[in-house]
């Protein structure tokens, strides 16, 4: 059966979704003859791309809720493998999202099919096991973090690192106008609880109560919650409506996270991506984190690294503190952020640190390099012009 001239794409959490809709976009400005369907979110629905699944039913954290939900995702993988094999694309783009990703890259590698996986999944700290099945089952791996390549020498698999894509937006709201936002006193403080809905629950109220613990402190101090997207929003009022002891000026802000970090003093961040992109705003945070208690206890057996943050997994060294589970209570949290809202050594020292990281991310033009490498891989390994 020839190939058709469309590409799989398989994004199941919406940090995910962005970074696919932003590679969609770049491989379609040099080949828009080609096609996408998979799994997704909005913005990759905006570019184009066919959802067979959204990420709202995919997105999940944690061990013990992953096994909740295994039928559907049993569904989901099995009816995925049936239309890769009737649709024959011509490459299967699988970014992060190892749990369902790495299964599928075996089996449809297996059939023939070029596999193009973006974005790493951190198998450097908690499944070093899983390099070398990497190695067999994908045909180019291409990151976004410097010292992911390392871990790949001697398999023998094309590994390309592009930089990171959040460098370019950065980049743009900096040189963009100042954003009008409902801020209501200084110190300007920053919570983004999480985009999950279990983040949202379990962290969300630790940082309320952290935040009127600081306006205790400060009492002239503005609080606003980023949210991105209005079904988060919803989330967070549903939340802090049943929550005591928050503070009394605040607001909520959906879709506008890169504006509300350039503005504020500090934030409060629950651990994920949402770290390199405040990092890349240049903005001192306290990095938050809490599952399940089971979920806790098996990743405290797997992950072989000693930081939570992915902005200190970049810097190499602790730049920001890290509340993991029982650690994050409001008080320990007030008390990181204190030294961050007032100019000092501590959030001198913080500051540097960030711009360290910024520096290792790479240069602007992350996205354009990594739809060179997918077109690239598809022509058989023959330069395509950038």
């Amino acid at each position: 059966m020839p190939k058709s001239a469309s590409i799989v794409i398989i994004a199941g959490e919406p940090s995910g979704d962005l970074h696919g809709a932003r590679l969609v976009r770049a491989i379609r400005a040099q080949r828009p003859d080609l096609t996408f369907f998979g799994i997704g979110g909005d913005a990759m629905a905006a570019e184009g791309v066919a959802l067979r699944w959204h990420v709202r039913d995919m997105a999940v954290m944690g061990f013990t809720e992953v096994l909740a939900r295994y039928g559907f995702f049993r569904r989901v993988f099995h009816q995925m493998l049936h239309e890769v094999k009737q649709v024959q694309p011509v490459a299967v783009i699988l970014i992060d999202y190892p749990g369902f990703n790495l299964r599928f890259a075996k089996r449809i590698h297996g059939q023939g099919t070029k596999v193009v996986y973006y974005i790493c999944p951190q198998v450097w700290a908690w499944g070093r096991r899983r390099i070398p099945k990497m190695a067999r089952d994908i045909d180019r791996l291409v990151t976004i973090f410097p010292f992911e390549k390392k871990h790949f020498r001697g398999t023998g698999l094309n590994v390309d690192f592009v930089g990171h894509p959040l460098v370019d937006e950065a980049g743009a709201v900096f040189t963009a106008p100042m954003s009008a936002l409902p801020w209501q006193g200084e110190p300007r403080v920053a919570l983004l609880p999480g985009s999950r809905k279990h983040e949202i629950e379990r962290i969300l109220p630790a940082m309320w109560r952290a935040a009127g613990c600081i306006q205790s402190r400060c009492p002239e101090a503005s609080f606003i919650l980023a949210a991105a997207k209005p079904e988060q929003e919803a989330l967070i009022r549903r939340v802090v409506a049943r929550l005591s002891g928050g503070p009394s000026r605040w607001s909520i802000v959906t879709d506008k996270t890169t504006s509300v970090l350039r503005q504020a003093k500090a934030t409060m961040v629950a651990s994920g991506t949402a770290t390199i992109e405040t990092a890349l705003m240049r903005c001192p945070m306290v990095i938050c984190y809490r599952v399940s208690a089971l979920s806790y206890m098996i990743g405290r057996l797997l992950i072989k690294v000693p930081y939570i943050g992915m902005v200190n997994i970049v810097a190499g060294k602790k730049i920001c503190p890290e509340l993991v589970q029982s650690a994050l209570t409001p008080e320990k949290l007030c008390d990181a952020m204190m030294p961050l809202l007032h100019d000092g050594v501590e959030r001198g020292r913080m500051l540097q640190g960030l711009d360290e990281v910024k520096e290792k991310l790479g240069s602007v033009g992350a996205v354009d390099r990594a739809a060179h490498s997918v077109l690239e891989e598809i022509h058989g390994g023959a330069e395509v012009p950038l």
